[in-house]
């Protein structure tokens, strides 16, 4: 979504409701005076929501392209609904920019795909300092509320989805659905 001018902590449209949800963040320690205020953005638009703190777990990596394995270990080994990856990278002088936003953009969508999960993109990628902190809570709002909203509606539209299937015993593609890792959790 575009930034300039629009401020991304405007919600638009009616929010499911979050209560009974459960929502893993992702946070990398790069950058952490960008990716703190993101994380504070996500929490309070989940609390806002109705989820329980209690329902939300944060785990901290040490850079934005480690964020994908993060969301990963959720998938994997909780039972969360969905997933916020949260994270900044600035330009630089060299092409590790290119790497770092190629890297964690593709590994975040080959998570959601392979694990049947939503995993909301709360990564900010921008020229400078300034640009990353008018999206953390400045003029331009928080991504982390965005990503929030995000997450919340996707995980409600797939909690939906998985209600109205006529055959709920129907063999997905994905290996490791929702139920899947239900029954790992408990076994």
């Amino acid at each position: 979504m575009a930034t300039i001018h629009k401020n991304l902590s405007v919600i638009e449209g009616a929010l499911p409701s979050a209560s009974g949800m459960k929502f893993g963040i992702v946070v990398s320690e790069w950058n952490t005076q960008v990716t703190a205020a993101l994380l504070d953005g996500a929490m309070r638009t989940l609390v806002a929501a109705g989820c329980a703190e209690s329902d939300i777990t944060v785990k901290r990596v040490p850079g934005t392209v480690e964020l994908t394995l993060g969301a990963q270990f959720f998938a994997e080994y909780t039972d969360v609904d969905a997933v916020i990856a949260l994270g900044c990278v600035v330009q630089g002088e060299t092409r590790h920019f290119d790497y770092v936003c190629q890297s964690v953009t593709q590994g975040v969508t080959d998570v959601m795909l392979t694990w049947n999960m939503p995993v909301a993109f709360g990564v900010l990628t921008t020229d400078d300092m300034q640009q990353a902190l008018d999206r953390s809570g400045g003029k331009y709002g928080n991504k982390g509320d965005e990503a929030a909203v995000a997450a919340i509606r996707m995980a409600a539209l797939q909690l939906e989805m998985e209600q109205e299937d006529p055959d709920p015993d129907r063999e997905r593609e994905g290996e490791h659905d929702r139920s899947r890792r239900n029954q790992n959790n408990v076994n």
